[in-house]
């Protein structure tokens, strides 16, 4: 039920980002309850400051004080929970992705203009309008101004962040690819991925291999055949590897 409830928060014309970052945490708890996530943020939006909605830096400065025991450390990108909205919440600990959900969700519920900002390896939350007055902000640094736009920055939308999101955790996953584990964390993230109204093509490919991983090699070999059934015309050599990886996957069935 939680993953139909992910297609149709994803599929919905305004995305809630904190329902569909909270739903990935059914996926390594099928017992948690959104609802406990949903309210914490009420609650962190009802600690905001009043501040002035044109105003971005008095923005940012009610935030700040509302969110100040979130931020995050170099330690924290390799904990699968950094990643999981319902422990950042838990923890206040987080990756700067995660941590600027945070800070998309709050504003959102306290009536303050804000924004999600991507850039090459890392996430930061624009304050204001992105072509008007605006500052941007560092959740991971406890909302840090950065008074210089980063090289290739732009804003986001919610379900661009959802798929970073995901895409964070099947990395994290992909540095322990010999663990059963892990290989259940990348298929979880990949599955959620492909429920998006746009994912990569190459996700059913990375659906296919996982499943294999995890032993379930004839379901995994049918996906690689249909992945490359897909781009055989366009990407012969891809549609050739994943046959490969089909007949491996079909010889390890007993």
């Amino acid at each position: 039920m939680s993953r139909e409830t992910f297609r149709e928060a994803v599929h919905a014309d305004r995305v809630d980002l904190g329902l569909a970052c909270l739903l990935m945490g059914t996926e390594v708890d099928p017992d948690l309850d959104v609802s406990i996530g949903l309210a914490a943020l009420d609650a962190l939006a009802l600690a905001v400051p009043a501040a002035d909605p044109t105003d971005p830096r008095d923005c940012a400065a009610a935030l700040r004080s509302a969110l100040s025991s979130f931020g995050g450390t170099p330690e924290d990108y390799a904990d699968l929970r950094s990643s999981l909205l319902y422990e950042v919440l838990r923890r206040r600990r987080g990756l700067p992705i995660l941590l600027a959900v945070v800070w998309l969700e709050v504003a959102r519920r306290a009536g303050l203009p804000a924004y999600p900002v991507g850039l090459p390896g890392y996430f930061l939350v624009g304050l204001g309008l992105p072509k008007g007055r605006h500052v941007l902000v560092d959740a991971f640094t406890g909302g840090t101004e950065v008074d210089v736009s980063p090289d290739g920055a732009r804003p986001y939308n919610q379900r661009e962040v959802v798929l970073r999101v995901l895409n964070n955790v099947r990395a994290q996953a992909a540095a322990r690819p010999d663990l059963i584990e892990s290989n259940r964390t990348a298929l979880w993230a990949t599955e959620l991925s492909l429920l998006l109204p746009r994912h990569p093509a190459s996700l059913r490919r990375e659906r296919g291999v996982l499943l294999a991983r995890v032993g379930e090699f004839a379901e995994g070999a049918v996906e690689l055949e249909s992945y490359a059934d897909a781009v055989a015309e366009g990407d012969p050599a891809a549609a050739e590897e994943a046959r490969r990886e089909a007949g491996q996957a079909r010889a390890r069935l007993n």
